[in-house]
């Protein structure tokens, strides 16, 4: 590629420098990606993570996602994975 240089002079994130170095495409094709790992949500999961919500958001001085967290079932799912579906939903 001959403008790399011109990439080069920007901050790349790691998955930026991998797709400059493997092709353009590679990110593309799904090769170990970090949304990949991230298991999706089943229909059933989210009705439940609905039911949990409007359980404990009512509940007062409490973590809503703390107590969400503890009743959810395996696969357990991160704080992080829990408030960004929320905020999809």
């Amino acid at each position: 590629n001959k403008k790399a240089f011109v990439e080069l002079l920007f901050w790349k994130s790691p998955a930026a420098a991998c797709e400059m170095t493997k092709g353009y495409s590679s990110l593309q094709e799904g090769e170990a990606t970090t949304r990949s790992r991230v298991p999706p949500w089943t229909p059933q999961q989210e009705q439940e993570l609905r039911e949990l919500y409007w359980k404990y958001k009512e509940v007062e001085g409490g973590d809503v996602i703390a107590a969400i967290l503890a009743h959810l079932p395996p696969p357990g799912r991160t704080r992080r994975q829990v408030v960004k579906q929320l905020v999809r939903m």
